[in-house]
């Protein structure tokens, strides 16, 4: 199992936007465990989608969650590292 991570927050304009994308597998093994996770955000293909994402505020998104978690078709995809989370499990 993996837990997907969706971070948003507001831009200079007062939008919501997404942050960041970041996935990591759920320790197995009893006990407290803390995982780093890398944040991403994707990136417009073209500097015409990026001036008007700008204009517009609406940044490129995934539409379906299971994106971050597969790495099935994430090698065609631009993204942009984005900063860590971490998580802390308890697992029992």
């Amino acid at each position: 199992p993996q837990i997907v991570l969706s971070v948003y927050g507001p831009d200079f304009f007062g939008h919501d936007v997404v942050r960041g994308y970041g996935a990591v597998h759920v320790p197995f093994v009893p006990g407290r465990h803390k995982r780093t996770i890398a944040m991403f955000v994707p990136e417009s293909t073209s500097r015409l989608q990026q001036l008007t994402s700008w204009f517009t505020g609406r940044r490129p998104e995934f539409t379906d969650p299971k994106v971050v978690a597969q790495g099935e078709g994430r090698e065609v995809t631009r993204v942009r590292s984005q900063g860590f989370v971490t998580v802390s499990f308890n697992v029992m």
